[in-house]
């Protein structure tokens, strides 16, 4: 099994990339609203786990808090536009570098921590967010209603408003944050994050600057979550502290480690599964988050490096098996 997935991976990733492009562009020639609304939905959550396979993926950090820059970026925008009336375009950047700077302000401190202490720290700014949100912290965030009528995302007179345009506006930052993702991991810095991974203290010695990367690796996370958070709240128009709920976070998480941690290909998978088949399978809804319980635990048993792990994981898979065949 293993030499088989080693073998699909050995397909150029340009091939995977341009043939998933073209299946996501015809999607809305064949596919009803309702199934891209899911897709659309299914987007959002691509890109919040393309923020976390930064920080766990490629850095190696235990992060449990990823709701909560999602909910950061989307009242960040909602409040701009609702109470000073700014556009959301102008609005975006804010949000994202707001975002991006409270990532870097959680993290800093905490970077020296390991494993479960950085979880621990993570969960418990997430419940702050989610407190403050509930609390209607200076009477700006609508306490437990949230916040509504936003505005939609308006470029040069031309306004989001349908499923189809919001589900292409999805898919245009998906593409660009997956090439900027790939350019990232094959770059200095990319190499210094496999190598804080791996070995911290070997990185160290290299001359790594290891908290450096690490907060790095934190900050794009974070703003991407953040970016996540401003489609949300432009496309639904109403926001509630639900968004950045623990829950929310455990779901991105597991898209992550379902997928295969490190692995693009892996988010989409994971994404998928975490996402797209749950909401196909409506029928069955009280079963349902059982369901996906039980895959998780089967996929831990039988496939602990995800559904395409990386190709680094399965280099180290492979040779495994020949040494184990040699033996």
């Amino acid at each position: 099994m293993h030499d088989l997935m080693a073998r699909i991976q050995r397909i150029p990733y340009l091939y995977w990339a341009l043939a998933a492009l073209a299946v996501a562009l015809l999607c809305p020639l064949v596919l009803d609203n309702y199934l891209l609304a899911v897709l659309w939905q299914a987007g959002i959550y691509v890109l919040l786990a393309l923020g976390l396979t930064i920080i766990v993926g490629y850095a190696g950090l235990f992060q449990l808090g990823q709701a909560a820059f999602y909910a950061i970026g989307a009242y960040t925008v909602a409040i701009l536009n609702i109470y000073l009336d700014v556009p959301i375009i102008l609005g975006m950047p804010v949000a994202i570098v707001l975002a991006g700077v409270l990532g870097y302000l959680v993290s800093r401190p905490i970077l020296h921590l390991r494993g479960d202490y950085l979880a621990i720290v993570t969960i418990a700014f997430g419940e702050i967010v989610r407190m403050l949100l509930v609390n209607n912290v200076f009477g700006i965030t609508g306490g437990a209603n949230g916040l509504s009528d936003i505005d939609n995302l308006s470029i040069f007179g031309f306004t989001f408003n349908t499923i189809i345009e919001n589900y292409y506006l999805v898919l245009f930052f998906v593409v660009i944050t997956i090439f900027g993702v790939r350019r990232l991991e094959d770059s200095r810095l990319g190499r210094a994050w496999t190598y804080v991974r791996e070995d911290e203290l070997a990185a160290e010695a290299m001359g790594v600057n290891t908290v450096h990367v690490k907060a790095i690796a934190f900050v794009l996370g974070s703003a991407l979550a953040g970016l996540a958070g401003v489609l949300y709240a432009s496309r639904i128009s109403v926001i509630s502290p639900e968004l950045g709920r623990f829950l929310e976070s455990v779901i991105i998480f597991c898209i992550v480690v379902l997928g295969g941690t490190g692995s693009i290909p892996g988010v989409f998978l994971g994404t998928f599964g975490m996402v797209v088949l749950p909401e196909l399978f409506r029928v069955v809804r009280d079963w349902r988050d059982g369901l996906v319980g039980l895959a998780m635990v089967l996929m831990m048993i039988f496939r602990p490096a995800g559904l395409w792990p990386s190709r680094r994981v399965a280099e180290e898979l492979s040779a495994d098996e020949q040494e184990a065949s040699t033996a």
